[in-house]
């Protein structure tokens, strides 16, 4: 069974409180059984179903568990890999990551600072100017398009 996200993490050797907390039972009466399969039980939507995957409209992209601002459309990419991709975030102050050893393979889990969400996860194959993928789940995230 996938551990479920509490109140609190590490994050370099300091513990990090977030500011929204709700209990299993509010995520689920707020989420979809995708978002919070996603975002609480650190799941993992299909490839290319995602509906941020090809969007190329200009906007910011919150979380869609707290609406907390995670990318902007400027920092978006298309890596081919099948999740929308970002080089940066709006503000590394947004954003968790953490050692994920699941699956039998080490990665790096991005999560939402704010509400502890998982959001996917960070890879160092991106493009300049920062050479990272953030390999982010669309089910994790909402859209705020600029007109």
């Amino acid at each position: 069974r996938r551990r479920q996200r509490q109140m609190c993490i590490r994050d370099r050797g300091n513990t990090v409180q977030f500011k929204v907390v709700k209990t299993e039972e509010e995520w689920k009466q707020i989420l979809t059984p995708e978002q919070y399969y996603v975002t609480r039980m650190k799941g993992t939507e299909r490839a290319f179903s995602g509906k941020h995957y090809s969007t190329s409209d200009t906007g910011v992209y919150k979380c869609i568990a707290c609406g907390e601002e995670l990318f902007l459309s400027d920092h978006k990419y298309d890596s081919g890999c099948g999740w929308p991709s970002f080089f940066e975030p709006k503000d590394t102050a947004n954003i968790l990551t953490d050692v994920d050893s699941t699956h039998g393979m080490v990665r790096i889990e991005v999560m939402c600072k704010s509400c502890g969400a998982h959001l996917g996860h960070v890879f160092d194959d991106g493009p300049k100017p920062t050479g990272l993928r953030y390999c982010i789940n669309s089910v994790a995230l909402d859209f705020d398009k600029k007109d």
